[in-house]
């Protein structure tokens, strides 16, 4: 296990981050040339190569945010915006994404704008489809929230001034596609496959790392009541690393599941993360929930935790982590950083 060291973060981050980046950009350009393979084995293959690439290059966009890949922020930026067209969420900002993201940490909340709750108590039809789908694990509920990312200043009243170029990437990136569609239709449809493959990944992972509710202030200013409270913000942020004895597992996601470690300091990259967390809890600590619960949750809550998952009797704090231990929580839903609304 690696040790904290920042002072080697330089040769550290080149050779983690390095690699991450380029597998992420080896798996998507060599997946989508297996996707148009004859071999339906290849292109199966293919599918879950693509949509990990995408996984990777979404986690090497969460630690651009945090300016964990390079020592310069404009540097990071500068990363960070061309790999979210990677994984699909280029259609707002980078910008927005970070200062979204930057709000959950500081403010120790689930800052958003879009009342999704709301929105399904107002369309019940739109509500019965979600959950119909989501019992075939079909992403619905992230499906919503990504086609408002697609189309987000012209959803979003305060992103206006994005129009411009949120149509050049709509009219890019549809183009392209459609293209795709008419000439390769079976390719078309194996990434669509792959895109669902990777949210349902990046919603599996942050299901469970907090028992907040949402709050409707990302474009307030309004003080959240635990900002600063980082007793608080550690007893309500749970880690769901996918295994703690083979530890090359949590690569799989550059070891978001070490949500505490995260939360612990903002600054220690994701390579560094089990040290951190090894560090707060000890070798043997149970201060995580296992692998085996989290796809209990993941299975019998599909459709429970679309709306309504909290509620005055929810377990809270070490209570929820209990429950989780036991796969007797809701978990949350829908809650990616790429979707920053």
């Amino acid at each position: 296990m690696l040790k904290i060291t920042k002072n080697s973060f330089n040769t550290q981050s080149l050779t983690y981050n390095g690699g991450a980046f380029c597998y992420a950009i080896t798996a998507y350009t060599l997946s989508f040339y297996g996707l148009f393979h004859e071999s339906l084995v290849v292109n199966f293959a293919s599918i879950i190569l693509l949509a990990h690439g995408m996984v990777i290059a979404a986690y090497l966009v969460h630690e651009c945010a945090h300016n964990l890949v390079f020592k310069k922020m404009q540097h990071n930026t500068y990363f960070g915006k061309f790999l979210v067209w990677i994984c699909g969420a280029s259609y707002g900002t980078y910008e927005d994404i970070r200062y979204k993201h930057f709000r959950h940490h500081v403010d120790n909340d689930d800052v958003v704008w879009f009342d999704y709750e709301e929105f399904f108590r107002k369309h019940p039809r739109v509500l019965k489809l979600t959950q119909i789908l989501e019992w075939f694990y079909i992403p619905a509920h992230d499906l919503i929230m990504h086609f408002i990312m697609v189309f987000t200043s012209f959803v979003i009243p305060k992103r206006r001034n994005q129009r411009k170029r949120n149509l050049f990437v709509i009219t890019t990136r549809g183009s392209l596609f459609l293209v795709l569609t008419i000439y390769y239709p079976k390719v078309a449809f194996f990434y669509i496959l792959a895109y669902l493959i990777m949210m349902t990944v990046l919603r599996f992972m942050d299901s469970i790392q907090h028992d907040y509710s949402y709050n409707l202030t990302l474009f307030s200013k309004e003080r959240s009541p635990r900002k600063g409270d980082f007793s608080w913000e550690q007893e309500h942020t749970f880690s769901n690393p996918i295994s703690m004895s083979i530890p090359f597992l949590n690569w799989v996601t550059l070891n978001f599941g070490f949500h505490n470690a995260h939360h612990s300091d903002m600054s220690i990259p994701w390579y560094q993360l089990p040290a951190k967390h090894k560090e707060l809890f000890g070798e043997n600590s149970k201060r995580h929930v296992p692998f085996s619960a989290q796809l209990k949750i993941f299975h019998k809550q599909r459709v429970n935790r679309i709306i309504d998952n909290h509620n005055e009797d929810s377990p809270a704090g070490n209570d929820y982590l209990i429950a989780a231990r036991k796969a007797e929580v809701s978990g949350g839903n829908a809650a990616s950083f790429l979707t920053p609304f």
